[in-house]
């Protein structure tokens, strides 16, 4: 326990999502013995964002005005929707630069244990999108875990009944990584996944 102030930045900071108190630490002293560390302009871009930032209209993504780049952009392929939990797996899948259409995000995934149902995400908005026939497919690109797993079952059956192809993501092993360290359902999804071997 430090003294004061020092303690409650660090108690602040510990608060972040993937900040644990050895990095809230480490951070509160980098700014505390960095003299030319900027603080006033950390401030000022903290509340800018609060005041200025907001979630994209048509996609849920953020955005500094009412729709983000993405939707706005005319070159993007409008029949094809990417539907991911959070806005940071849009920039995941942007760096890939494989993926051309548009996104919706759905502000999380189904967690029962958290209380999280499918009335809690960004579920009618998506159907509202699809309402007009326009889209071709629906890439589902939820986290391949247990809550990502539900969220993409649950979608693939309400959309099951639209004129449109559902797809998933394909998920396996990580490049460079060793089957020993793998899970099941990352083993058993690369399985599924696995493709012919061209000659």
């Amino acid at each position: 326990m430090y003294e004061g102030i020092v303690q409650e930045l660090i108690d602040e900071l510990g608060r972040l999502p993937g900040i644990g108190p050895k990095s809230a630490q480490r951070i509160a002293f980098h700014i505390v013995q960095t003299q030319n560390f900027d603080v006033q302009r950390l401030g000022k871009l903290l509340l800018e964002v609060r005041e200025k930032v907001r979630f994209c209209a048509d996609c849920g993504n953020v955005a500094d005005q009412e729709r983000c780049n993405i939707c706005r952009d005319p070159r993007r392929n409008r029949s094809l929707i990417c539907v991911v939990e959070e806005a940071k797996d849009v920039v995941a899948i942007e760096r890939t630069r494989e993926f051309r259409g548009l996104y919706h995000v759905l502000g999380g995934a189904i967690s029962p244990i958290d209380g999280v149902g499918p009335e809690d995400l960004r579920i009618r908005e998506l159907l509202q999108r699809l309402a007009d026939g326009s889209v071709e497919e629906v890439i589902i690109a939820t986290d391949p875990n247990l809550e990502g797993e539900a969220t993409a079952t649950y979608l693939s059956r309400l959309l099951r009944t639209m004129e449109m192809r559902v797809s998933r993501l394909a998920s396996g092993l990580p490049v460079g990584g060793d089957l020993e360290y793998a899970d099941e359902v990352t083993l058993g999804r690369a399985f599924e996944g696995r493709r012919l071997v061209e000659h």
